[in-house]
């Protein structure tokens, strides 16, 4: 569940696919220019060097043009029109059993602050954050094997709820801040924080299912964007390059990299494809406190700070087809969708840094 930036989270100033074909080498370079190159080679290893150099060249140029194929591809397809989203009806909150443990912020309807506290833990913690995880991953994955044409967001909920409370743990969303439901479910335009109601998913929605759980007093946080039925290939795109944002972003992380670095890498594929990075919503420290620092920037950032070993947090990108990147929420506080009504998607997993072996 994505932290809100404009929302609750004091922030200082200092916070900060497919193959077009090849070209040739005459194409890139021409004959004359290819030729001068060889023949001033004095020896094999500056020949081999040389032909390194046009190689990449010429591998970093079909590469351009394959993304600026891509984009016209994008820009001339046509997106599946839909009606807009609107508020359908929300039931009340489902009942969790007395025994399950709750958070602090269960029975305040005031949103917590975003604690300071960076959360680093040692291996106990680490073993209960693991368990916490991996119960969020297969809720998640249960989840996902319910999106279908006709299910409604709010039957998702209830069966999301019902597996979590069932292996002990309590869902974290449920309560934090007047949220009324257990689970966040983002339909098409809406960025994150969707409500889930009576409205029945369509053919050819996508939809964002944000999974948090509470076990053991640490939380699991985690969410992926489903297709459902015929999905248009440009939102397949969105949501396919979103998953690949967030796969680049963890590979970056260990002991010691810096968290502005994960913006970097972030906008520097999306605006690859021509897609927008939301700034709005952020990640964040998680375990024992659900939101806390660092806070986690999408985009280019210049946010001091690095990873140490035993700290986790949320990586949670969200992408958009359209701009601006700004959303409007909705009167019911929560809700946020694209002002143009475009799609957007988004990918999260909760990070642990371990040590760096090497």
């Amino acid at each position: 569940m994505a932290a809100n930036l404009l929302v609750g989270v004091p922030v200082s100033a200092s916070l900060p696919t497919s193959s077009f074909g090849a070209l040739s080498e005459r194409s890139f370079l021409g004959d004359q220019c290819l030729s001068r190159c060889l023949l001033v080679a004095p020896g094999k290893a500056i020949y081999e060097r040389c032909n390194l150099i046009v190689s990449r060249r010429l591998f970093g140029l079909e590469e351009a043009m394959r993304i600026r194929r891509l984009r016209e591809q994008q820009e001339t397809t046509k997106i599946r029109k839909r009606p807009p989203l609107r508020p359908g009806k929300v039931s009340g909150r489902l009942p969790v059993p007395d025994h399950i443990p709750k958070p602090p912020y269960v029975g305040s309807n005031q949103l917590p602050e975003l604690s300071r506290e960076y959360q680093v833990h040692d291996s106990e913690g680490i073993a209960r954050m693991r368990a916490a995880c991996e119960l969020a991953a297969r809720v998640l994955g249960f989840a996902g094997t319910l999106v279908r044409p006709s299910i409604t967001t709010n039957e998702i909920d209830q069966a999301v709820h019902n597996m979590i409370i069932d292996a002990g743990a309590y869902p974290s969303p449920l309560g934090y801040g007047g949220f009324r439901k257990s689970v966040c479910t983002s339909v098409n335009e809406c960025m994150c924080h969707g409500i889930p109601d009576s409205r029945q998913l369509q053919d050819g929605d996508i939809i964002n299912i944000d999974v948090t759980v509470y076990l053991n007093g640490y939380h699991g946080d985690t969410s992926k964007t489903f297709l459902c039925g015929k999905v248009d290939e440009p939102s397949k795109r969105l949501v396919k390059t979103t998953e690949e944002c967030l796969e680049r972003a963890i590979a970056l992380c260990k002991d010691g990299a810096s968290f502005k670095k994960i913006g970097k890498r972030i906008s520097e594929i999306a605006e690859r494809y021509g897609y927008g990075v939301v700034e709005q919503f952020v990640g964040h420290g998680v375990g024992t406190i659900f939101h806390s620092e660092p806070i986690i920037m999408h985009h280019r950032n210049n946010k001091s700070g690095f990873m140490v070993e035993g700290q986790t947090f949320t990586i949670e990108p969200i992408l958009t087809m359209g701009s601006p990147i700004e959303g409007v929420t909705w009167p019911d506080g929560w809700t946020t969708v694209t002002a143009d009504g475009l799609p957007a998607a988004q990918f999260e997993h909760t990070i642990l840094i371990t040590k760096t072996v090497g």
